[in-house]
C-alpha cells in the first residue's frame, strides 16, 4: 500500500498529517512550498547496519546480500551513522515510485531534493528523543515493523521484522524485549508512523507509555 505523512513546523508546534495515500500528493498544499529541511524516509526493508570499521564502499552491495534477497537491478547506498559509529547499508528499490516523486516535488529553500533515506535511519536519530534509559523506537506500515532498540547511549537492536498485521508486529516487539531482557512495564514505546487509537491503547496494556513522535 503506497502512502506517505508528513510533518510540518510552523509557528514552533509541528504538525502532522498523518497517513495518507498517494492520490493526495498533488492535492497537498504543504508540497507546494519549500522548507529549510526536508526529510524522506522510505520504509524499504533491505537496509543493514555495518560498524563503520568493517565498512567498504565496494563491498556495500555483498554486505547487504548477506542480510537481504537483492534483485541484480537493485540499487544499493549507502549513509553514515556516526552517533553509533556505523553505516547504514541499504536498497530503495522496493518497487515504488512514490518516494521518487516526493524528492522531486518538496525542495528546500535553496531549491535544492531531499534525499531518499531509509525509516531505520531516521528511527536511529529519534533514539536521543526518548528519555527512557531503555529506548525502544518502532515504525511499523505496509507489512514491516522497524525496530530499534538502546540502552542509555549502547545500541541492542536495529532490525526490521515483515509483520502482516499489528498483532504480528507487537509479537515481534514483545520477542525483542524478552530476548534482550527488557521489562516493557517499566519502558516507553515510541513509533514514528501513526498508530490508530486501538493500536495505542494495546501498546498501553504492556508498557509504561506509547508517544508517537
Amino acid at each position: 500500500m503506497s502512502g506517505y505523512s508528513f510533518k510540518v513546523l510552523e509557528g514552533g508546534e509541528i504538525r502532522s498529517s498523518g497517513w495518507l495515500g498517494a492520490d493526495r500528493i498533488f492535492t497537498t498544499p504543504e508540497f507546494q512550498r519549500r522548507y529549510d529541511k526536508v526529510d524522506i524516509a522510505l520504509l524499504t526493508p533491505k537496509c543493514t547496519l555495518v560498524p563503520e570499521s568493517f565498512f567498504r564502499p565496494e563491498a556495500a552491495r555483498a554486505l547487504l546480500s548477506d542480510v537481504v534477497a537483492l534483485d541484480a537491478a537493485d540499487a544499493v547506498e549507502s549513509v553514515r551513522v556516526p552517533e553509533q559509529g556505523a553505516v547504514l547499508v541499504f536498497s530503495n528499490t522496493i518497487g515504488e515510485s512514490l518516494s521518487r516523486v516526493l524528492s522531486l516535488t518538496v525542495l528546500d529553500t535553496s531549491g535544492a531534493q531531499a534525499p531518499v533515506l531509509p525509516e531505520m535511519y531516521y528511527l536511529l536519530q529519534a533514539l536521543p528523543l526518548c528519555e527512557d534509559y531503555n529506548k525502544v523506537v518502532a515504525s511499523w506500515r505496509d507489512g514491516w515493523l522497524h525496530l530499534v532498540v538502546a540502552q542509555g547511549r549502547t545500541l541492542l537492536l536495529s532490525n526490521v521484522y515483515q509483520a502482516a498485521d499489528f498483532t504480528t508486529a507487537e509479537y515481534y516487539l514483545f520477542l525483542v524485549l524478552k530476548k534482550l531482557q527488557l521489562n516493557p512495564e517499566v519502558s516507553t514505546v515510541c513509533f514514528r508512523t501513526p498508530l490508530a487509537p486501538e493500536e495505542e491503547m494495546s501498546l498501553y496494556r504492556y508498557f509504561k507509555a506509547v508517544v508517537q513522535l
